[in-house]
This record gives C-alpha cells, structure tokens and sequence, in this order.
C-alpha cells in the first residue's frame, strides 16, 4: 500500500490565522506567573470573602505586613487587585470578576476528577 502524505497546510494556515500575536500570548504567559505564588493565591482567595485591609490579610494569612504588601502590590500593578482608601486604611479588593473566574476555573480543573 503506498504510503500517503499528510496536507496539513491549510489547517496550519488557519490555525496561524487565529494565533494572538507574540506580544499578546507574552503578556497572557506574564499573568499567568503571578498566579504562581502561594501567597497572592491566598490573597486573592481572601478577597473572594471580603474587601479587606492589610491588617487583616496579614492576620488571616500569618504573615508579615511588608511581605503581604509586597504581595498586594504586585497584584495590583497587574491588575488584579484594587484599593481604596478608607480613613488611614487602605482597602483592597478584587479588581472585577474575572479574577474570580480565572481562579475559580483553575480549582474546577483541579478538583474535577475528586468528584467522579
């Protein structure tokens, strides 16, 4: 039987077509790495329940002031999280509700085979 070639090309088109451009699926890799730390996860989760100071982020984590805001200030440059000022306090939050989802998703993947 002779062996037949495989023509992709076409699909390869296509499929280039719909491709983001570099700079997009860079920028898409760079939000994904900051959901890679225990910590902002734990902040995140967090600010699922409440909007919060971070005096209490730091009491519910166990961890230091400098190291939470440290961790709050990268969420926040990436827009994940946002402040407001309350008095002397600041007050953050998720930024809106696809920080929820994106996590959210990320638990349902993980679990999704705890319940079969």
């Amino acid at each position: 039987m002779p062996s037949q070639k495989h023509d992709h090309g076409l699909l390869v088109r296509e499929v280039r077509h719909d491709l983001p451009s570099d700079e997009l699926l860079c920028d898409l890799s760079d939000l994904f790495k900051i959901f890679g730390d225990t910590t902002r996860i734990k902040i995140l989760y967090s600010l699922f329940e409440a909007d919060l100071c971070v005096c209490a982020i730091t009491e519910l984590l166990g961890a230091s002031q400098s190291a939470v805001s440290h961790q709050l200030k990268i969420l926040k440059d990436n827009n994940l999280v946002s402040s407001r000022r309350e008095g002397k306090q600041m007050i953050y939050s998720l930024a809106d509700d696809h920080v929820r989802d994106i996590i959210e998703k990320g638990f349902e993947h993980l679990t999704e085979k705890e319940g079969e």
